[in-house]
C-alpha cells in the first residue's frame, strides 16, 4: 500500500457507530472507498470497483460530476445558509419550477425535506392535514403494504412493511396503520418486466376499507416498484386498481418515488412508467445525484390550495418543515443536476439501456445459487438462495462481489444492481462478467 493510500486511513474504527452494517465483521476487514468517478470506486488498497446500484440509486449520472460541485462551490461562497422559514432564497423558488415540468399531472406544488425518509414523513403529515382542514379529521388511518420501504423514521417504519425494520420498534409504531400483501408470488419468479397475474392483490384496499370503514382512511402509499426489498415489479393492472378504490373511496394515493423516481424506470417517474397518477409523489436520491442530503414532496395543486386557503391570511397554514429544508448547496446540487438530465438526454438514456441491462441480468439465470431475477426499466434483483438464516448468503455473496471488483446494494439475500444511466454497454458487460464471478466464487466457497 502506498505512503498516500496509507495516510487516508482512520486511526481506529471503533467510534463510527456504523448504519444498516454488520459493525463487528465489518471492522474486522473494513471496506472503505476512497475515490470515485464516472463508473468507478477506488477503495484503500487501490482496488478498482465498478459502481453496480448508482451508489444507493443515487448516482444516476456517474461520480465526482465537475459540474456539481463547481455550482455547490459557487453557491457556498454566495451564500451558505439561509433559514427557510419565513424567508428563502430564488434558488428553491426556481428548482421547484422545473421539477414541476417533470412531475405528472398537476403535482407542481413541491415541499422540500432532507431525505426521503423525511419526504415520507412529509407526505404522511400532508395527506392528514388535507382532510382535517376538508372536515375529515377522523380519516387517521394509514394503509401501506407488505415488504415495502419508505425510510428509518417512525412513520417510515410503520407504513413500512420490512419486518427486520419494525420488529424492534413495534411498541412504537404508529397506530391506525394497515398492510396490504406484497405483489411478489410464487409464479413469478424469473419474470422480466411486469407480471401478468397478480392484479387483484390491490383489492386488499377494498378489503381493509370495508373493515375499518373507507371514509376512515387518510391514504395509501406505495412504491411504484418496491425497491428496497428487492426490486418487486408491481403486476400489470395494479397500481391502476389502487387508483380506482382510492378515487372511489376519496383515500390519497402516494406514490413513494425516492428510488423510482428520476428516470429509474426509464420514464421520469414511474407514474409516468405505469401510466398512473397518485396525489402524492416522494422523491431523494438522485435529485442531487447524491452529492447533497435533499429530498421533496410534489402534491396536487388542490391539495395544497386545500391547506393554504384553510388558515387565515398571515398565520402558517402546514406546521412542518426542517431546519435542511431547501438549503442552499442542496438546491444548487440539484439545479445543476437538472442541468445535467436535461443536456445528457439522461432519462431516455436509461430506457435505451435498460433492454440490454435486462437481457444482461437474466443471462445469470443458469447459476445454481441463484433463485430468481426480476428487473424492469434500469434496476433489477437477484435473489441468492437461502442458507441457515436470512440474509447470511446475501451478505456473503455481496462480499465476493466486492472482492470481485463490483460495488452494489444486498438487502436480505437480493442483490440489488441498478447501474448508472451513464453507463455504455461495455459497463453492463462489466457489471454482469463480475457478478457472475462473485456468485460463482461464493457459491464454490459455500
Amino acid at each position: 500500500m502506498s505512503t498516500e493510500q496509507t495516510t487516508k486511513l482512520p486511526n481506529s474504527l471503533e467510534e463510527h457507530w456504523m448504519p444498516f452494517t454488520a459493525n463487528q465483521d465489518y471492522k474486522e476487514s473494513p471496506r472503505l472507498m476512497t475515490n470515485a468517478s464516472g463508473m468507478y470506486y477506488k477503495d484503500h488498497h487501490g482496488n478498482k470497483l465498478i459502481d453496480a446500484s448508482s451508489g444507493l440509486f443515487c448516482n444516476p449520472a456517474g461520480h465526482s460530476r465537475k459540474e456539481i460541485k463547481e455550482a455547490v462551490a459557487k453557491q457556498l461562497e454566495e451564500l451558505d445558509y439561509v433559514q427557510p422559514f419565513q424567508q428563502g432564497f430564488p434558488g428553491s423558488f426556481e428548482l421547484a419550477r422545473k421539477i414541476s415540468k417533470h412531475t405528472p399531472s398537476n403535482l407542481n406544488r413541491i415541499f422540500f425535506t432532507i431525505c426521503g425518509s423525511s419526504a415520507v414523513e412529509t407526505a404522511i403529515k400532508t395527506a392528514i392535514a388535507y382532510h382535517k382542514v376538508r372536515g375529515d379529521g377522523h380519516r387517521s388511518h394509514i394503509v401501506g403494504r407488505e415488504r415495502g420501504y419508505h425510510g428509518m423514521n417512525i412513520g417510515g417504519i410503520s407504513v413500512g412493511g420490512m419486518i427486520a425494520n419494525r420488529k424492534t420498534f413495534s411498541s412504537i409504531l404508529m397506530p391506525n396503520v394497515h398492510h396490504m400483501r406484497h405483489t411478489h408470488l410464487p409464479e413469478h419468479k424469473f419474470v422480466k418486466g411486469q407480471p401478468e397475474t397478480g392484479s387483484e392483490l390491490a383489492d386488499d384496499l377494498e378489503r381493509i376499507s370495508m373493515n375499518i370503514g373507507p371514509e376512515n382512511i387518510a391514504a395509501c402509499i406505495v412504491e411504484p416498484i418496491a425497491g428496497s426489498t428487492g426490486t418487486l415489479v408491481p403486476p400489470k393492472g395494479y397500481l391502476k386498481r389502487l387508483r380506482e378504490i382510492c378515487d372511489k373511496h376519496g383515500i390519497l394515493l402516494i406514490f413513494d418515488e425516492v428510488i423510482t423516481g428520476w428516470g429509474r424506470t426509464g420514464k421520469a417517474f414511474g407514474a409516468d412508467a405505469f401510466e398512473v397518477t397518485p396525489d402524492i409523489i416522494t422523491m431523494a436520491k438522485a435529485m442531487t445525484n447524491g452529492v447533497m442530503p435533499m429530498g421533496a414532496v410534489a402534491s396536487k395543486e388542490e391539495i395544497y390550495e386545500t391547506i393554504i386557503k384553510g388558515s387565515p391570511k398571515g398565520t402558517v397554514e402546514f406546521f412542518h418543515g426542517y431546519t435542511y429544508s431547501a438549503i442552499p448547496a442542496s438546491v444548487a446540487a440539484a439545479l445543476a443536476m437538472q442541468d445535467i438530465f436535461e443536456k445528457e438526454d439522461l432519462i431516455n438514456r436509461a430506457a435505451e439501456m435498460s433492454p440490454y441491462f435486462l437481457d444482461g441480468l437474466f443471462s445469470l439465470k443458469d447459476i445454481e445459487s441463484i433463485v430468481d431475477i426480476r428487473g424492469y426499466g434500469m434496476m433489477g434483483g437477484i435473489d441468492i438462495v437461502l442458507d441457515e438464516r436470512p440474509g447470511k448468503s446475501g451478505y456473503a455473496t455481496f462480499k465476493k462481489l466486492f472482492e470481485a471488483g463490483l460495488s452494489l446494494k444486498a438487502t436480505g439475500d437480493c442483490l440489488i444492481v441498478a447501474p448508472p444511466f451513464i453507463s455504455e454497454k461495455s459497463h453492463i458487460d462489466e457489471i454482469i462478467e463480475k457478478l457472475r464471478k462473485g456468485i460463482t466464487n461464493y457459491q464454490k466457497s459455500h
